[in-house]
């Protein structure tokens, strides 16, 4: 079964999807937000891509585990998204994603305009290979 990760901002929203055996996670695109209906569209046509059947999306808790109003706009999302596109949606705990992100790619020494470019695929990623692992782990 393959997920799809997806990493939701304000601006764009963050790509990844695993591989068929839900392994691994790789980062495949970022959509640039402009409307709910081009968002539908962009997901819809990666969806049927990739043969996506679940999508997991990263929470932003706050440090103290609480769900702020960007966790809220998450799980709206989520709702819409899964409702949208008829799929289960789960939801795994990102905090400290983007920074983990930033991080790997400052230590690969890519340039900062690529960064800006890929760094929310990479969260993407981040969050769906984490809850690949903790899957694995628990089962």
């Amino acid at each position: 079964m393959r997920l799809m990760g997806l990493d939701i901002g304000e601006k764009t929203i963050g790509v990844a999807v695993s591989d068929e055996l839900g392994l691994t996670a790789q980062g495949v695109t970022v959509i640039r937000r402009s409307s709910k209906k081009a968002d539908r569209r962009a997901l819809s046509d990666l969806v049927a891509f990739y043969q996506a059947e679940r999508l997991v999306l990263g929470l932003p808790r706050n440090m103290n585990g609480s769900l702020g109003p960007k966790a809220r706009e998450v799980e709206r999302f989520g709702d819409w998204a899964g409702e949208a596109l008829g799929l289960p949606v789960d939801y795994v705990d990102e905090r400290l994603t983007t920074v983990a992100a930033q991080r790997t790619l400052l230590e690969g020494d890519v340039s900062r305009a690529k960064r800006r470019r890929i760094v929310d695929q990479l969260a993407a990623a981040l969050i769906l290979q984490g809850y690949l692992d903790r899957r694995r782990n628990q089962g």
